[in-house]
């Protein structure tokens, strides 16, 4: 819904995908999150499925010219993908949110640099 997981009252976004650092609403601090890449990838998979089961199905049913397809699907998939993009991220910060994920849980120790670094002599 694009809304605060905490509250649900204020707003996620305070651009096309660019989530607030705070909750204008609840002040819930939502800066920690780590969608990352995840958003694009399920876009991709639930577009992919849609529009390539839409062009199979046309395809068999009335063979259009390559041109139609073209004038048909391309704009389809932006748009679709376009739409689903900032609720599917609103989706995964919010399942961060509900599972204490990634600085969302309050009880959990600060993230300590690099991990990997060697311990100082």
């Amino acid at each position: 819904m694009l809304k605060c997981p905490a509250c649900g009252v204020g707003g996620l976004f305070h651009r096309y995908l660019k989530v607030v650092d705070q909750c204008p609403q609840c002040g819930e601090s939502l800066h920690h999150h780590r969608a990352d890449d995840a958003p694009a990838y399920f876009t991709i998979v639930i577009v992919g499925h849609v529009v390539v089961s839409l062009v199979l199905a046309v395809e068999i049913a009335y063979r259009p010219p390559l041109w139609l397809h073209a004038a048909l699907w391309m704009p389809l998939t932006l748009a679709l993908a376009l739409v689903l993009l900032a609720p599917i991220k609103g989706l995964l910060v919010a399942l961060q949110w509900a599972l204490l994920m990634h600085g969302f849980d309050p009880d959990a120790k600060e993230e300590i640099g690099d991990r990997l670094a060697p311990p100082s002599a």
